[in-house]
């Protein structure tokens, strides 16, 4: 059971300071430790970012587009031990080498059942994969999809509401429509932002090389 999941807690400066249930964590508010991937690719001199879209049956966000791989970190594992979310949910092996970390974002997310106080260590994955290299873990995700990152950053930056999505299901069946701002998990603008700015200056860097 994920509630019985066992995290490392944390002080607001990130020093251990315990462990409890995953339950127990986001009931009280505890800090803990997660691991995010975002997937970008390039085809076509097109920049593209990739979102899992959560599977309807998930207790958290349901159906919402969000981070390509994550989850997190249990009290026995690093950020190193991460890689195991890329391969659980997208069905890909990735080391951990072929990561760029990014940072580790502080955030908090407050909701009336939930406290999601987290320290997310932060990477970036230049895929080369093709989407039907993926096999999708059936319980937790149910597409994978891609927009051109030009366009992720109008809708978090600029004045866009919606993007076109591309991708697939987790039964391999093409998804192809327009997807709201709405429908993204409700990560804090902070986040997005700093996301946007850390890609944006690394694309740009593997361009220049």
């Amino acid at each position: 059971m994920m509630n019985d999941e066992v995290l490392t807690v944390f002080n607001d400066q990130q020093e251990r300071i315990g462990t409890a249930s995953r339950k127990e964590v986001h009931e009280k508010g505890y800090w803990h430790e997660a691991f995010h991937c975002w997937f970008v690719s390039r085809e076509n001199d097109i920049d593209y970012i990739y979102f899992q879209i959560r599977s309807e049956q998930k207790q958290d966000y349901p159906g919402a587009l969000d981070i390509t791989a994550a989850g997190h970190l249990l009290h026995t594992e690093t950020a190193v031990d991460g890689v195991r979310e890329i391969h659980e949910e997208l069905g890909v092996n990735i080391s951990f080498d072929e990561l760029l970390p990014l940072d580790v974002f502080k955030y908090e997310v407050s909701e009336p059942h939930y406290i999601d106080k987290e320290f997310a260590h932060v990477f970036l994955y230049y895929s080369s994969h093709p989407l039907n290299a993926f096999t999708l873990q059936q319980e937790e995700v149910s597409g994978l999809v891609k927009a051109p990152f030009s366009h992720f950053c109008e809708l978090w930056l600029g004045n866009q509401t919606e993007l076109i999505i591309e991708g697939i299901t987790n039964k391999k069946e093409p998804i192809h429509r327009t997807a709201h701002k709405s429908e993204f998990a409700p990560h804090p603008k902070a986040y997005y932002k700093t996301i946007i700015a850390f890609i944006s200056q690394q694309l740009h860097s593997a361009k220049k090389a």
